[in-house]
C-alpha cells in the first residue's frame, strides 16, 4: 500500500502519469525554514518529516501481505542560496519573478520513503535558466492568478514555460517529483535496503 503524503495536484498527476496506485494524505506540518539551515537540508527534512508523519498515522494498518510505504517531498526554489516559497500575494510574485528574469536558479526535491525497514531519503536538483521577461507579459501572468500555489512563482508547465529556453536535469523535479529517482527510492523502501537507516546519505552540497 502507497500513500503519498502531499496535497500537491501535479505530484499526484505525475505519479498518476506511471501508472502507480496509490491514496493521498497531508500531514499539515510546518513548513517554515529553521534559522540557518541550508537548501537541501530544508527540502529533505520536509519530505521525511511528511513521510514519517503520515507512516506513523497508518502504522498498525500495516499488513505483510500488502506493506505499507509513504512517499514524501518537498520542492523548493533557490536562487543565491535563497529558497523561494510560494508567494504572499501578487506584489511578492513579481518580486520572485523579477529576481529569476535572466538568471539561473536551482530547483531542488527531497523525497522520501518510510516502511517498517526503515526510510531512505535523497534530494535532487535541477538547473533552470529564465530568459529576460517582458513587462506586459509579467502583468498579464500575475493578472491570471497561475504563479500564486507555486515555489517561486511559476510553474515549468505552464504559462511561464515561455521564459524557460532550457534546463539541466529532470524536468519533472521542477514540477515537483523527479519521477525516475522516485521509482528508485519506493523500489529501495519496498527492498529494505542496507540504506534505509542512513536518512541523510545522499544529500548534496547546496
Amino acid at each position: 500500500m502507497l500513500i503519498l503524503a502531499s496535497s500537491s495536484p501535479r505530484r499526484r498527476q505525475l505519479l498518476e502519469q506511471i501508472g502507480l496506485t496509490f491514496t493521498v494524505e497531508s500531514s499539515d506540518l510546518d513548513e517554515r525554514l529553521q534559522p540557518g539551515e541550508a537548501p537541501a537540508k530544508y527540502v529533505q527534512r520536509l519530505a521525511v518529516e511528511k513521510a514519517q508523519a503520515i507512516f506513523d498515522r497508518h502504522r498498525n494498518d500495516d499488513d505483510s501481505g500488502d506493506p505499507l510505504i509513504v512517499l514524501g517531498a518537498d520542492t523548493a526554489v533557490v536562487l543565491d542560496g535563497e529558497v523561494l516559497g510560494k508567494p504572499a500575494d501578487q506584489a511578492d510574485a513579481r518580486r520572485m519573478l523579477e529576481l529569476l528574469a535572466g538568471r539561473t536558479h536551482q530547483v531542488l526535491t527531497g523525497i522520501a520513503a518510510v516502511s517498517r525497514t526503515g526510510m531512505v531519503s535523497e534530494v535532487e536538483i535541477t538547473q533552470v535558466f529564465f530568459d529576460l521577461i517582458d513587462d506586459k507579459e509579467l502583468v498579464h501572468y500575475l493578472m491570471s492568478g497561475e504563479p500564486m500555489d507555486k515555489a517561486g512563482a511559476y510553474g515549468i508547465q505552464g504559462y511561464a514555460a515561455r521564459w524557460i529556453p532550457r534546463i539541466e536535469g529532470c524536468y519533472f523535479n521542477v514540477m515537483g517529483l523527479p519521477l525516475s529517482r522516485t521509482i528508485a527510492l519506493l523500489a529501495r523502501a519496498h527492498e529494505g535496503s542496507n540504506e534505509a537507516e542512513r536518512p541523510h546519505s545522499r544529500l548534496p552540497h547546496i
